[in-house]
């Protein structure tokens, strides 16, 4: 069977019991235990936080998502984030001075530069990977580096404020049909993948090569240019991350999004995607977002110190990875 084929019967195949049960199960466990035991979780500025949070996260998961189910990982996020962050509010508070009429302008701007700042540190990632073939941890290690000592070098650990107020109060902080923007920016991302990765052909090339790399390439498929759009797009969701937290926060910071990098990989192998490739489904690297957000919304609710929530997160990950190994060796003795 060409390898084509075997990617779309994987990605075809009904959801396991796993995938289709623990995840959301133990979702609504959470959301029952947080109901009864507190009762500020279902209240409607609470449940705001909690989409708004699970959205950044849904967005940058969804790159990762991408990385992972080609075979790699990016390490890069959280820096790339940041620097976007930086970036984009630095371009809009000098542009602010000189453009003061054209707010919409240096918004435009702003947002350009921050998008660029992701597009440049995904070439350079997916150059490193799939030209000069460095393993991925190294690659994204490196560029995770530079990122962030850009961002600090920048600002000097200082926050960069300026923006015009209506990208913070109309983007970041607006409430539109009683949710937050970037709940729908994060729908749109993810709705954007599932199509990508059910409905087309580049879906099943990006499923092919993360399967098995030697026989998509002896397939005919462009694995270079499959592993440059997912390295590209990891970081370019990154960016838009980053854009998204700066209109929320109103500020830029160098700080902006340092525990995205580990959350998104939670959320990716929480939700069942393969660290060795060419599996995932966008649909429940989400409902894992929504979890870990909400797990941290919880802990927040019962004033769990900020250092035992990076342990209890840890914990997660740890179980979440020994969960597929276990499942992995289940299936191979089948």
């Amino acid at each position: 069977m060409p390898t084509e084929s075997v990617a779309a019967a994987r990605l075809l195949k009904p959801l396991t019991l796993r995938d289709a049960g623990v995840l959301p199960a133990l979702f609504v466990l959470l959301v029952a235990i947080l109901s009864i035991a507190q009762p500020r979780f279902l209240g409607a500025e609470n449940i705001i936080n909690v989409l708004r949070d699970s959205s950044f996260l849904i967005i940058v998961s969804a790159g990762q998502m991408l990385v992972l189910i080609v075979g790699g990982f990016d390490l890069s996020v959280g820096a790339v984030i940041a620097l976007s962050s930086v970036i984009s509010s630095s371009a809009m508070a000098n542009l602010t001075s000189a453009w003061a009429g054209e707010p919409g302008l240096v918004v435009t701007c702003g947002i350009l530069a921050g998008l660029g700042c992701g597009l440049v540190v995904g070439l350079a990632n997916a150059f490193c990977v799939a030209v000069l073939r460095i393993p991925p941890f190294m690659a994204t290690l490196a560029t995770m580096s530079l990122a962030e000592g850009g961002s600090l070098l920048l600002t000097n650990g200082i926050p960069v404020y300026g923006m015009p107020s209506f990208y913070v109060q109309g983007v970041g902080r607006a409430i539109i049909l009683g949710f937050p923007v970037a709940l729908y920016f994060a729908v749109v991302v993810a709705a954007a993948l599932w199509f990508v990765l059910s409905m087309t052909r580049v879906g099943r090339y990006i499923y092919a090569t993360g399967g098995n790399l030697q026989a998509a390439i002896v397939s005919g498929i462009n694995t270079r240019a499959i592993l440059t759009l997912a390295y590209v797009l990891s970081s370019v969701l990154a960016a838009l991350t980053g854009l998204l937290l700066t209109a929320e926060i109103g500020s830029g910071q160098a700080t902006t999004g340092e525990n995205l990098m580990l959350e998104s990989i939670a959320a990716a192998v929480l939700a069942g995607v393969s660290l060795r490739g060419g599996v995932g489904r966008i649909e429940l690297v989400a409902l894992g977002a929504v979890f870990l957000r909400t797990l941290t919304n919880a802990m927040d609710l019962t004033r769990v110190d900020t250092r035992y929530q990076l342990i209890i997160l840890g914990l997660v990950l740890a179980a979440s990875v020994s969960i597929e190994t276990l499942a992995r060796r289940e299936a191979a003795r089948v």
